[in-house]
C-alpha cells in the first residue's frame, strides 16, 4: 500500500491559488474514485492537503482534479509538493505540530486536524492506514507541545491580524470592530481583541446562535448576518473568517456603504480561505485590505523566540517517524497502542 502526501501551503501558492483548491465538499468521495483507497483533506486557510493510501500510484495531477473547485483552477497550475511514506509521517507530524504553520508553534493546526480525520472516519475514507498515521501524528503533537517551549509566546492567526490591526491604530479602545463568523478562528480573534482592549466589538454569523453566544462570552454585540453589512458604514476595521465558498463582500456592494464615512477609512482583515473579500475592494478610496498572505511577515517576526525549540521539536519527531516507518514496514501488524483506537469526540476545542 502506497502512502502518501500532496498539497498546497503558504510555503508554495498564494492565497488566490490556494483557494482554488480549498473547500470542495465532495473531495474526499471524490479522491476515493481516482484510485485512493483512503483519503483524507486537510484544508485550512494556509494548506490545502491530502493525505492517501492507494494500492496503485496516483497522480499529483489526478489529485488536483478532485480538488478543484471549478473549471478555472487550471490556470494556476501550482506547484503541487509530494510525499511518500515515511516523508509523508515526517511531514505530517510537522504539521500537526505547528512547525509548518505559518504561526510556528500555532496549536490551532492540531485541533483542525482531528477534525478532519473525524469526518473522513465517520465517512469511511479513512481506514487502517490513515488512522495509525493520524493517531501516531497527534501523539506527537501533545509530545512535542509537553516536552518543549515550542508554543511559548505562539499565537494564532487571529492573534496576527489583531497585532496587524495594533499596528495600524495603535490604541484599539476606542476602534468599532465587527468579526464576520463565530468559528475557532474567529473566537481566537475575538478573543486577542478584548486583550487589546476593544470595547466596541460586533460579531456576526450565518448561525445566529453561535454568533450570539460568542458576543456574549465576550460582552459583544450580535448582529444578525443580513445585517452585517450595514456595520461597514461606522465600523473602523473589519475582520472575516467564514467558510463561505465565494466571496461576501465585492466593490460593488460595498462602495454604497463608503458615502456617509469621509475622512474614515475602513480597515479589512480576511482570514478566510475561500477569501470572503474580492480583490477588486482595495481599489476603493479610504478601504485598506489585507488577506491572509499578507499576515506572514508580522508572523515570522514571533519566530525568533521559538527558533530555539525547533530543534527539539524536530528531534522527537525524527523518532516517531522512524517507528512508523518500521511499522508500516511490517505491514501494521504490530499490536495498537490504547491511545491508537479511533475515539468519539477526539477533538479538542480551541486546539
Amino acid at each position: 500500500m502506497n502512502l502518501f502526501c500532496i498539497g498546497l501551503s503558504h510555503h508554495n501558492a498564494d492565497v488566490e491559488a490556494r483557494e482554488y483548491f480549498a473547500g470542495h465538499v465532495e473531495s474526499d468521495r471524490a479522491l476515493r474514485n481516482c484510485g485512493c483507497n483512503e483519503a483524507l483533506v486537510l484544508s485550512t486557510c494556509n494548506r490545502v492537503e491530502v493525505y492517501a493510501a492507494s494500492e496503485k500510484r496516483v497522480s499529483t495531477d489526478e489529485i488536483a482534479r478532485c480538488l478543484v473547485r471549478d473549471d478555472t483552477a487550471h490556470r494556476f497550475a501550482p506547484p503541487f509538493y509530494r510525499y511518500e511514506g515515511e516523508k509523508c509521517a515526517q511531514h505530517l507530524f510537522r504539521v500537526t505540530s505547528g512547525l509548518d504553520s505559518m504561526v510556528v508553534g500555532e496549536t490551532e493546526i492540531l485541533g483542525q486536524a482531528k477534525k478532519a480525520y473525524e469526518v473522513a472516519r465517520a465517512t469511511g475514507a479513512a481506514g487502517r492506514y490513515l488512522h495509525r498515521l493520524f493517531q501516531r501524528a497527534f501523539r506527537v503533537a501533545k509530545q512535542v507541545r509537553t516536552h518543549t517551549e515550542i508554543t511559548r509566546g505562539a499565537v494564532s492567526v487571529g492573534s496576527v491580524a489583531v497585532d496587524l490591526a495594533y499596528k495600524i491604530f495603535g490604541d484599539l479602545q476606542n476602534c468599532k470592530v465587527l468579526v464576520l463568523g463565530a468559528g475557532e478562528t474567529s473566537e481566537r480573534t475575538i478573543r486577542a481583541l478584548v486583550s487589546r482592549g476593544v470595547a466596541d466589538l460586533r460579531v456576526s454569523n450565518r448561525s445566529p446562535e453561535r454568533g450570539e453566544a460568542l458576543a456574549l462570552a465576550v460582552n459583544g454585540r450580535a448582529i444578525r448576518f443580513e445585517q452585517w453589512l450595514e456595520q461597514c458604514r461606522e465600523v473602523d476595521i473589519l475582520i472575516t473568517s467564514t467558510s463561505s465558498e465565494v466571496p461576501l463582500l465585492w466593490q460593488e456592494k460595498l462602495a454604497p456603504m463608503l458615502r456617509e464615512r469621509i475622512d474614515r477609512p475602513l480597515f479589512i482583515i480576511d482570514i478566510a480561505v475561500p477569501r470572503d473579500v474580492a480583490p477588486d475592494v482595495n481599489a476603493l478610496d479610504g478601504v485598506y485590505l489585507y488577506d491572509i498572505d499578507s499576515l506572514q511577515s508580522i508572523a515570522e517576526q514571533s519566530l525568533a523566540t521559538r527558533r530555539a525549540q525547533v530543534a527539539a521539536a524536530e528531534q522527537i519527531i525524527s523518532q516517531h517517524v522512524a517507528e512508523f516507518d518500521e511499522m508500516i514496514t511490517r505491514g501494521l501488524n504490530c499490536p495498537v497502542q490504547s491511545s491508537e483506537h479511533p475515539t468519539v469526540g477526539i477533538v479538542e476545542q480551541g486546539s
